[in-house]
């Protein structure tokens, strides 16, 4: 047995002594150990000891300082009953690690390494308006320069509630406010700054959409530190969005239609006051502006404390917030802007619609009354004379309605010609004879006789019915007569009515124009 060993081992050895042999002759080099890449030296270097859960300083007495910069993309969407404004933002924040740092000779000259997220330390920096998660884009990565600088750059979908002033619909503009703030630590431990200049952040449109209801006016920062315990001081960063809204589909849609039914409805005064015509058109107007109301009720937008008005745009002004990246300290001065909120403007949709509706129905009624004064003429009474001084002989001449009717007759008058028409009566009766009239003068020769008594009765018959039909047309003439005064006094009124109704719409829509 002894024997057979050596002669097995030397059999198991041969085949690799040949096959080195083979390489050897044939020049094919032996597998070399080569080095590792640099990037996964690097990371190797910076993530093997690294501790996520403590904050990234050596000396935990020295705060670290975020600065943080917010791009607004887009306005998507603006909640005026729940007051919730969604916004699409570039958000950007910058820090310094201490614990990521090297140096680029060492690592093949890399400056700039990708990490992800979850493998370092980030501050808890949130919004404090947010009400709901949006649908944001997950960005595993951020970025580490060699002296430990973290630029940590995401799109956010951000839901936020806002105080939402909807007074000057459809003029109206918003100021909502994204307050950044860490949660949990004070500004013992994280200070927030701006990353830019606040004049760069104020008017940067560069890739806002310009093409929606909204308007992008301004981006106005604010930084503040503010203290909910005695002993606990936070650092926040505000930044204040101020858009405006396009009011030109409103204006074509709620407000034109609107003004077309109000000019049809002063032109109507021009009917006159006394055709049953003017009622019906008044009445279809009045109709038809409730019908239109109802069709634009759902457009109109609607708050728990609020309509919407017509009034003049609300003004927004600039303010500084914290300083840029290139001039940061470890504890910036605290800096406290007060933004006063958005004055209240005057009142004028809702109420320009109520106003609209009043000045129809108000006009109908007048008309109305108007109708009712002309007609029934036998049981009008005579224009009062106050009512005749004040605005036949006052106000009528003022708005040139020309020459009014002469004073009333008095009651003397009447008399006068019933006793008249009596002197009248007795000079027929005495020419013509009868019992009522004795004959004292002498007849004449050659006079004819005296009508028989029938004749006579006849004729005082026929004056007497000549007598009421001449009462009869009087009384008429005097109730036309009020009537016609009663008209003049319509006019005058129809007249006053344009002129109020015309003021009142030149009120609203100068107060609309000019705001």
């Amino acid at each position: 047995m002894l024997l057979w060993a050596p002669q097995a081992l030397l059999a198991l050895l041969l085949p690799a002594l040949l096959t080195q042999g083979e390489a050897k002759h044939s020049g094919v080099p032996q597998a070399r150990s080569t080095p590792r890449p640099a990037l996964r030296r690097l990371s190797d270097y910076l993530l093997t000891n690294y501790k996520k859960g403590v904050r990234p300083v050596r000396d935990w007495r020295k705060p670290t300082t975020v600065a943080i910069d917010v791009i607004v993309y887009a306005i998507l969407s603006v909640d005026e009953k729940n007051q919730v404004l969604t916004t699409y933002i570039w958000y950007r924040q910058y820090w310094t690690d201490e614990f990521l740092q090297w140096n680029p000779k060492d690592f093949d000259n890399i400056t700039k390494l990708s990490v992800p997220t979850d493998s370092i330390w980030v501050p808890d920096i949130l919004i404090n308006e947010f009400v709901d998660v949006g649908k944001s884009p997950e960005i595993p990565y951020v970025y580490v320069g060699h002296h430990g600088e973290v630029q940590n750059y995401k799109p956010l979908q951000v839901v936020t509630a806002c105080s939402l002033d909807i007074y000057n619909f459809p003029f109206d503009v918003q100021n909502c406010s994204l307050t950044f703030t860490s949660w949990l630590h004070t500004i013992q431990d994280i200070n927030i700054s701006l990353w830019r200049l606040p004049e760069k952040v104020k008017f940067d449109k560069s890739v806002f959409m310009n093409q929606g209801e909204w308007e992008l006016l301004a981006v106005l920062t604010q930084f503040r530190e503010f203290s909910i315990e005695s002993s606990s001081c936070y650092a926040e960063m505000k930044f204040y969005v101020v858009i405006r809204r396009r009011p030109l589909f409103y204006a074509v849609s709620l407000l034109l239609p609107s003004i077309f039914l109000m000019v049809m409805d002063i032109v109507g005064f021009y009917l006159p006051p006394d055709s049953g015509e003017r009622v019906s058109f008044k009445i279809t107007l009045l109709l038809g502006y409730s019908v239109f109301l109802i069709i634009v009720s759902d457009t109109l937008p609607a708050t728990a404390i609020g309509t919407p008005l017509i009034g003049r745009a609300c003004s927004w002004g600039g303010a500084r917030g914290g300083p840029g990246p290139e001039e940061r300290s470890p504890t910036p001065a605290c800096r406290c802007v007060t933004y006063p909120p958005s004055p209240s403007c005057p009142n004028c949709t809702g109420v320009y619609f109520v106003v609209c509706m009043a000045l129809l129905v108000i006009s109908l009624a007048e008309t109305i009354l108007i109708v009712r004064l002309v007609h029934k003429q036998d049981l009008q009474q005579p224009v009062p004379t106050w009512l005749r001084h004040l605005l036949l002989e006052r106000v009528a001449p003022l708005l040139c309605l020309g020459e009014q009717s002469p004073a009333p007759r008095s009651p003397a008058t009447s008399h006068t010609t019933k006793t008249d028409d009596c002197s009248d009566m007795g000079n027929h009766c005495s020419h013509l004879g009868g019992p009522g009239c004795p004959d004292k003068s002498p007849r004449g020769r050659g006079s004819p006789p005296p009508p028989s008594r029938e004749a006579s009765l006849a004729v005082r018959g026929l004056l007497q019915e000549l007598a009421n039909i001449r009462h009869f047309l009087e009384r008429r003439e005097e109730s036309r007569e009020v009537a016609r005064d009663w008209l003049r006094v319509g006019s005058v009124l129809d007249r006053l009515a344009v002129l109020a109704y015309s003021a009142t719409l030149l009120t609203l829509w100068s107060i609309w124009q000019y705001s």
